[in-house]
């Protein structure tokens, strides 16, 4: 991009979810009008959006009826049609490119990626055929993580083998095709979880948000909270990490990047390359979300500096827990309570998030957090 796409003009998102939603909640009041596409009539985004175009991802002719619309082209999550977005949308206004997609899509290009810029991961191994994995796990010593390569999120597609009976147990149940590609890795003995958004502006400049530390439950992000405290090495290496990415991938855009800490060692786990589940509090908590960097981002603007106003939390609802959320609002009118309106509360389902700020109110939504409706 050569010059910023200013306003009144239209940002078109292809998928309509959370991440979309709140994209579009950026960029309305800066000016601009926004298009949605998702095959979900009413979906989140598109409770937000100017106009939605219901159709499904990979939808060449409504991928060029969007590209008609809009001057700028960005998408919410990973699993979007390459191919489609390549042959119905002109690369000038898709400047996020195709490249950083083929790349997150696949588990193994992507780890394989890190890797090859010199950045530490955990060990890996293809697997090809699943009669193939007892062999892998020779390369990749146990207790190890077995995952598809494309597909799969907040927990679906992975499998965990702590040791050998473990393992023998999966394969004798196995209910996969026999030939759908594997990544297995090395199960790492972490003290944290952490990740860190990064972004670049049309100047080039390297703009990072505020590093979280993230709890999960049952393989799905259940609180994130920031600044994350670091020594210098460690806050140095994720910089590094963050800065190495940006550069490498020619980013365009939020990119999200979950790492694991043991001890003084960082290991990169994986990349989002759209903004990430735990960079919400940075709605209420820093000068610029990373869903308007985002949007300053892919429209050609320049990003100020990241300043954090106070400590944060975010706390994901799943499935009921959004009920219990909107029956208890009016107790607790210091808590941000984002509801993404999704058709249909579903257990596991992220339906909405709380965000606090201030060691106090992190400390009771953390509480709340393990109480049960």
């Amino acid at each position: 991009m050569t010059k910023p796409i200013l306003p009144p003009a239209t940002l078109g998102i292809v998928g309509g979810g959370q991440l979309g939603q709140m994209m579009a909640l950026a960029a309305k009041p800066m000016g601009y009008r926004v298009v949605v596409l998702d095959p979900q009539i009413n979906a989140p985004a598109a409770q937000i959006a100017d106009q939605q175009l219901v159709a499904n991802y990979d939808d060449e002719s409504a991928l060029r009826n969007l590209a008609d619309i809009a001057d700028v082209i960005t998408y919410e999550f990973e699993n979007v049609s390459q191919e489609a977005l390549a042959n119905a949308v002109p690369a000038k206004q898709l400047p996020q490119g195709t490249q950083l997609l083929h790349i997150t899509a696949n588990r193994l290009r992507e780890k394989t990626f890190i890797a090859d810029l010199g950045l530490p991961v955990a060990p890996f191994a293809a697997v090809d055929n699943v009669v193939a994995l007892d062999a892998s796990c020779h390369k990749v010593s146990l207790p190890a993580i077995l995952k598809t390569v494309e597909g799969g999120y907040d927990g679906h597609g992975q499998w965990d083998i702590p040791n050998q009976e473990a393992l023998a147990n999966l394969l004798a149940h196995w209910d996969v095709p026999v030939n759908t590609p594997m990544i297995l890795e090395k199960q790492i003995t972490f003290d944290r979880e952490l990740s860190v958004m990064v972004a670049r502006d049309i100047s080039g400049d390297i703009r990072t948000w505020p590093v979280t530390v993230n709890e999960h439950q049952n393989h799905i992000l259940h609180v994130s909270a920031a600044p994350a405290s670091l020594s210098d090495k460690i806050a140095d290496e994720i910089a590094h990490i963050a800065k190495t990415l940006a550069n490498a991938l020619n980013l365009v855009g939020v990119l999200g990047i979950e790492m694991f800490v043991a001890g003084d060692q960082v290991y990169v786990n994986e990349l989002a390359p759209r903004p990430h589940n735990s960079g919400h509090f940075t709605i209420e908590a820093t000068n610029v979300s990373q869903f308007e960097g985002h949007v300053r981002s892919v429209l050609g603007l320049p990003i100020p500096e990241i300043k954090q106003w106070a400590p944060a939390m975010m706390l994901n609802l799943l499935g009921d827990d959004i009920n219990r959320a909107r029956r208890e609002l009016i107790d607790h009118p210091e808590w941000h309570i984002h509801d993404y309106g999704k058709d249909e509360v579903k257990p596991g389902r992220k339906m909405g998030h709380i965000t606090v700020t201030g060691l106090r109110e992190m400390k009771a939504l953390r509480a709340w957090g393990h109480q049960k409706g």
